[in-house]
């Protein structure tokens, strides 16, 4: 046997003579160390939370930046920073929104999220001669988003015959890259289009309403619908009198007076008078009058352009029929017929 192998063979001797009990001292001293050490963890984790002071968030709201930092770093509180356009220049560098508000009481070392403003995305009038008054109108929108706008467009501009297109800006005010100091409002000269010629009234009295829709849309008049009961000899569904007389020669803006006999009333049909308020138009706009019914197709009433302030119709139509009014495609009414 080797001198290796001796050292083993006393070692097991001398393992063999200790007490068992030492070994359970020994294990019972390991684990209390371990809980002893955890216990101190917990201790000095939950001492470390609960010894942070207690803070009162200043109003930074309206400072600059570099001012409400200072403020935030003497309650020992740190700031998130965000950044957003303005509808007032003068905001630039300026404090917009604090959360948490002002007041409320925190933890040292919380985050306090900022949103500092960026000034006016515009700074400057700009140059809107030549455009479009709606395309100004979708430019601004998309600039100011849903905030307060900063430039507004004063509503009605100033309508003047022009070689332009309808709806082109001819003169401004204020004048293009006046600086903006505040919310702006301008004052915009618009093209009606060239001066239209004057249009000849057709001859409507005796007409059948379908009839005279068909006259008044060749013809581009103007017109203003009045209803009553048929008198005399007038026949029921017709037209029985007009202002000007057939003939004259109208600005195509102003309205006819067009007064129409009504009908008896006929199971299954609703007739009246479809009126409808809209807004004075610059100039003519593609104006459609449809009747929707219960079960079939669209039926037509009358498509002309229109200058606006009140659009008036006579209908007869299936029951059930909705009316719908469009002006450039867009549905600016819609009523149940008989309503």
């Amino acid at each position: 046997m080797d001198f290796r192998s001796l050292f083993d063979i006393k070692n097991l001797k001398k393992l063999d003579d200790i007490d068992p009990r030492h070994y359970r001292i020994a294990i019972i001293s390991l684990v209390s160390l371990i809980i002893l050490m955890g216990l101190s963890g917990l201790i000095a984790f939950s001492l470390t939370l609960h010894g942070q002071e207690q803070t009162l968030v200043p109003n930074v709201v309206d400072m600059e930046l570099s001012a409400a930092l200072i403020r935030l770093q003497e309650k020992e509180l740190y700031p998130r920073v965000s950044l957003r356009f303005s509808s007032n220049p003068e905001t630039r560098g300026k404090i917009l929104e604090q959360d948490p508000s002002a007041g409320a009481i925190v933890k040292a070392g919380r985050r306090i999220s900022l949103v500092i403003s960026r000034g006016a995305a515009q700074d400057k009038v700009g140059d809107y001669v030549g455009q479009t008054l709606d395309e100004v109108k979708i430019h601004l929108q998309t600039v100011f988003g849903s905030t307060r706008q900063l430039i507004t467009v004063r509503e009605p501009p100033v309508y003047v015959y022009d070689k332009n297109p309808a709806g082109t800006i001819l003169e401004q005010s204020p004048a293009p890259n006046v600086d903006l100091t505040g919310p702006t409002q301008l004052d915009f000269v618009v093209s009606r289009g060239p001066e239209q010629a004057k249009v000849k009234v057709p001859d409507l009295v005796g007409l059948p309403l379908q009839d005279a829709t068909l006259q008044i849309e060749k013809s581009g008049i103007a017109f203003q619908f009045t209803m009553r009961a048929p008198e005399g000899r007038e026949r029921p569904g017709t037209i029985v009198a007009q202002l000007p007389s057939p003939g004259t020669l109208e600005d195509p803006l102003a309205p006819v007076s067009i007064v129409y006999a009504v009908t008896p009333k006929t199971e299954g049909v609703v007739t009246g008078l479809f009126t409808q308020a809209l807004p004075e138009y610059p100039y003519p706009l593609k104006t459609v009058l449809y009747a929707e019914p219960p079960s079939g197709a669209r039926i037509p009433l009358i498509t002309v352009d229109h200058p606006g302030r009140q659009f008036t119709m006579p209908y007869a139509v299936p029951e059930g029929s909705v009316l719908v009014l469009q002006v450039l495609n867009k549905v600016v009414a819609r009523v149940e017929a008989g309503r």
